[in-house]
């Protein structure tokens, strides 16, 4: 199996026009995300003003504990919508030229890796692969282990495919990585 190299544009590199097009694409689409946002709030705030001019009119109507409750309403949807937006946020903001690169470094033509799955709470990383014999797995795992990026690293699982006339090994193994990555 050859060894999969990922390459992300560095600064020596030229932007292509297509890249340019979908970076300004991506600007347009945010910028309409943003101007409905704005519409839908001020919206909001007029029929919310509206509300409690009429609530106001009505005579001995419990408009505090109407506004509470909507405030918490409001309040509790808002939060649950920023919880979301944060892990988008620590998705986005893995160190993920620190983790690819160090596991590139320590992948062998006997080792190829199909699927590599971060998790921003734990701070773990599992990945799945194939290994051409149980040596190249158990050098593979060593390999991890002596990297500085990542620390506790396990084989979870293995299982030798007899299927194959050359009896890969499918594996999965967790890591974490550290916080100096």
């Amino acid at each position: 199996m050859s060894r999969m190299r990922i390459a992300f544009p560095y600064n020596g590199q030229q932007l292509r026009s297509v890249d340019m097009m979908l970076l300004c694409i991506g600007l347009i689409a945010i910028l309409a995300v943003f101007y409905q946002f704005r519409q839908i709030t001020e919206a909001s705030s007029f029929w919310s003003v509206r509300v409690e001019r009429l609530e106001k009119q009505q005579p001995g109507a419990t408009t505090k504990s109407r506004r509470r409750s909507r405030t918490r309403e409001f309040s509790q949807e808002i939060g649950k919508e920023l919880q979301k937006a944060n892990t988008i946020l620590n998705q986005i903001n893995l160190p993920w030229d620190t983790l690819f690169d160090a596991v590139e470094h320590i992948v062998t033509d006997d080792i190829a890796l199909l699927t590599l799955q971060p998790d921003v709470q734990d701070q773990t990383l599992r990945i799945s692969g194939e290994s051409r014999n149980i040596n190249a797995l158990l050098d593979f795992v060593e390999a991890m282990e002596r990297e500085v990026v990542f620390e506790q690293v396990h084989l979870v699982n293995y299982k030798i495919k007899q299927d194959n006339p050359y009896r890969p090994i499918d594996f999965l193994l967790t890591a974490v990585w550290t916080a100096k990555s």
